[in-house]
């Protein structure tokens, strides 16, 4: 094959339920043990591929300014940063829910004399949703556990993917309201789908005849 494309993977959880999927789809020999193997460039000239290996959050930067012509990353990531992509598959890979959360027992009580201070590493989404509600916040941005915020006084409230609940639930914190929903997406650069359309075209319909009939493979805490 000699127009070779470019795939950007996040690492991770994501990471194997994704070649797995690319594996089912025809395309042999899609594997890294991420314990052990430190390559940031696969390369398949089997198929005319060449992975990537990166940060979820660098996903989308790197398939919206065409280092990579194709993507896999959370639908969290992409409501987050809005990045001018393609987004033309649901992979039902790594569902989970972006929700609001508070300690137990305590209630959605609107302070006069100050505002409700949450806790978040997806500032946007916190920030528009809140917006929506008409609640002004005060944004905390942190950038893991989430859920000792509420604990030690930090913040009122967190928000956060959730996917079986268990880490809410031994921190003592109770779900609020859902945001929204999240799964993994196959996302593609605007250019390289008409540069390179019949390759591209073809590895979605292969993938998409792959897919999970449910979506419970998850990638989420």
């Amino acid at each position: 094959m000699s127009e070779v494309i470019t795939i950007a993977l996040s690492k991770g959880k994501l990471l194997d339920p994704t070649l797995k999927l690319f594996r089912q789809a025809g395309y042999a020999g899609y594997h890294v043990q991420q314990e052990h193997d430190r390559r940031l460039i696969l390369e398949y000239p089997e198929h005319g591929h060449r992975v990537l290996i990166v940060r979820p959050s660098d996903v989308p930067t790197y398939v919206e300014y065409g280092a990579a012509d194709l993507g896999v990353v959370g639908k969290d990531v992409l409501l987050e940063q809005s990045p001018d992509v393609y987004e033309p598959v649901d992979l039902r890979l790594g569902v989970c829910k972006l929700v609001v959360a508070r300690p137990k027992g305590q209630q959605l009580v609107q302070r006069l004399s100050s505002k409700l201070r949450v806790a978040t590493k997806y500032p946007v989404i916190t920030e528009r949703f809140f917006n929506q509600q008409g609640l002004p916040i005060e944004l905390i941005k942190l950038y893991g556990s989430i859920e000792l915020a509420p604990l030690v006084g930090l913040a009122d409230r967190i928000v956060d993917l959730v996917e079986t609940g268990k880490t809410l639930k031994a921190n003592n914190l109770v779900e609020d309201e859902v945001i929204a929903w999240s799964s993994a997406r196959l996302i593609v650069n605007r250019a390289s789908l008409k540069m390179k359309h019949a390759v591209i075209t073809e590895l979605i319909a292969r993938v998409k005849q792959c897919l999970p009939r449910s979506r419970s493979q998850g990638a989420c805490a």
